[in-house]
């Protein structure tokens, strides 16, 4: 591909020959770790060699190198093994991030506020950025539905992990008897379509309503009629945008979401797995969540599908969820399901 780059005619299709630079770059940034990791374990088995044939005053300074080398490299390989798990269609997408309250009321609104904080400084943890597509406000306090972009290289193959019913529990600071309150929110995520894959919706199939935007106040709020809801007729989608200032600019962002909502519905339909993306979540309440975080009378986060727990909530709400991710990535590769089998018999 590198050779193709330097032939005649390739910027003659300046769009193309970006697209490709792109692919080109992605290869790259896969291949080249694992190429460089290599290139270390080859290093280490020098050192090794030098060891084991030092002298007794030189043993000490190379155990002690070849130790921290060893050490370094497990936490890279850990980053590499992750990486190989990102092998689904989308996984290199965009993500739609939507959350939802449930039940709890206010003490819920405030809870899906606290998560969209949480997922914004996960992603800025990640790199990622983040644009703000519809908030609807609580009553009282908080947000009752979100829905976010997130974007960054496998910002799909991450966020999905996150899919299904959250559940806190704290003391409710909106109780004046100070009683222990539980609260949901639930969490979807699909994969931003990219123009490579057509989704054709007629016309008679979208109903499109206008409307002032509406938000938590200040400079960001419209003063005109520019935010948009579609709702797909046939299947009673519904998506709204209202983030930007141009009518035209938030009916083409709602169009793109509706279109990834379209087609992970169709994809689901097609494996006849509803429960894999939509069914998982299940009602947002009691019974259906896939991780808690207990703030009283202690201090835990436990994710309910891999069994991974933290005493660390603060760090947790702070965007710290790498280690529950990972788990659930590892959790479905096949090789670690063969090796818990195999541990189990």
């Amino acid at each position: 591909m590198d050779a193709q780059m330097g032939a005649p005619g390739f910027w003659d299709n300046n769009e193309r020959a970006q697209k490709f630079i792109v692919k080109l770059n992605g290869l790259k940034r896969a291949v080249l770790p694992v190429v460089a990791f290599q290139k270390k374990v080859d290093d280490v088995g020098v050192m090794v060699e030098l060891v084991e044939s030092a002298s007794p005053a030189e043993l000490e300074p190379y155990a002690k190198e070849l130790d921290a080398s060893v050490a370094a490299m497990g936490q890279e390989l850990d980053q590499l093994e992750i990486a190989s798990f990102l092998t689904g269609q989308f996984d290199r997408n965009n993500a739609i991030f939507s959350l939802q309250a449930g039940a709890g009321g206010t003490e819920s609104n405030d809870w899906a506020d606290i998560m969209f904080r949480m997922y914004s400084r996960w992603a800025e943890r990640r790199g990622f950025t983040v644009e703000l597509q519809d908030v609807q406000v609580g009553d009282q306090a908080g947000i009752s539905k979100a829905t976010i972009l997130i974007k960054g290289e496998f910002a799909y193959g991450y966020a999905k992990a996150e899919r299904g019913v959250h559940r806190l529990v704290r003391i409710s600071p909106f109780d004046a008897n100070k009683r222990r309150h539980t609260s949901f929110c639930a969490v979807d995520v699909v994969a931003e379509i990219t123009d490579e894959i057509v989704i054709d919706i007629p016309d008679d199939e979208i109903r499109t309503d206008v409307y002032r935007s509406s938000g938590k106040g200040g400079q960001g709020v419209n003063t005109t009629d520019s935010a948009v809801r579609l709702t797909h007729i046939p299947s009673g989608i519904v998506v709204v945008c209202q983030n930007e200032r141009s009518q035209i600019k938030n009916k083409a962002a709602a169009m793109n979401v509706l279109k990834a909502r379209l087609y992970e519905k169709k994809q689901d339909e097609q494996r006849a797995e509803m429960d894999k993306f939509y069914g998982e979540k299940g009602e947002i309440g009691f019974g259906a969540q896939i991780r808690s975080y207990v703030l009283q009378p202690y201090q835990m986060v436990k994710d309910l599908r891999t069994g991974v727990s933290t005493s660390d909530t603060q760090g947790v709400l702070d965007g710290d969820l790498d280690r529950f991710i990972n788990a659930w990535l590892r959790a479905g590769c096949p090789r670690h399901r063969n090796k818990d089998i195999q541990m189990e018999e």
